[in-house]
């Protein structure tokens, strides 16, 4: 934040009657006054308009401000409430998630996601702009009520998780690009979880980790989606 001062005037003066009397006539407009110092007029009408100018750059400083991560985490969580993860979303909402989104991703202080063991564990998707995910051409019954993502990053392992009513999984080999980016193989569907199927060798994307800390993380897919995920079980670990 700028340090802001206004230089201090010193005015020396030789104050008559005469003066007085000018003084006294144009008392009612402050910006006006004049003084006669050292046989020259000084006018206060440049420091008012430097204090305003303060003042008002001050205010502006004020407004303008940075807020904190936390404080934009829950304006996120309050936005993301009412749209049922996504499937409720529309254009207009989907704007104004990506620019909180887009404010947390700038405040964002885990700057090598990858490295980081906050990374690690099973992950609720609460907000998403994938429609294919969310399901939404299947009646409301037929979708999947919670997803789940896990990540180990010691062992490169993910895996995606369905819960009532299908229970789908998909499982991937995660391979670095940068230290917040990877590529991801998908190797094995599991329909209803119990029924193994091996994905094919298209089966690919990437994955960018644009916010992380120990509760909220934010990623971006190659396909220009987003997705927002809440820490449920740090302990958990993808099979093998």
């Amino acid at each position: 934040m700028a340090i802001l001062s206004t230089p201090s005037t010193t005015i020396t003066t030789t104050t008559t009657q005469h003066h007085l009397s000018k003084l006294h006539h144009h008392h009612s407009t402050l910006s006006s006054i004049t003084f006669p110092a050292n046989n020259q007029q000084f006018s206060l009408t440049h420091i008012s308009k430097s204090k305003l100018r303060t003042n008002v750059s001050f205010f502006t400083d004020f407004l303008n401000k940075p807020k904190n991560a936390e404080s934009i985490k829950q304006e996120l969580l309050e936005a993301i409430v009412p749209l049922d993860r996504g499937a409720e979303a529309s254009l207009e909402d989907q704007q104004i998630i990506e620019q909180i989104v887009r404010k947390l991703e700038a405040a964002n202080s885990t700057k090598e996601p990858l490295k980081s063991p906050l990374l690690d564990g099973k992950w609720e998707l609460i907000y998403t702009t994938s429609q294919s995910i969310l399901q939404t051409k299947r009646p409301k019954l037929l979708r999947s009520r919670v997803n789940y993502q896990a990540i180990n990053a010691d062992t490169l392992r993910a895996q995606n998780m369905e819960s009532f009513p299908t229970f789908n999984q998909v499982t991937a080999d995660l391979t670095p690009v940068s230290a917040k980016k990877v590529a991801v193989k998908f190797d094995y569907f599991k329909i209803f979880g119990l029924i193994p199927v091996k994905a094919p060798d298209t089966a690919r994307g990437s994955l960018e980790i644009t916010y992380l800390d120990e509760e909220l993380r934010v990623s971006r897919g190659n396909k220009g989606n987003l997705f927002v995920l809440r820490m449920i079980d740090p302990s958990y670990r993808v099979p093998l």
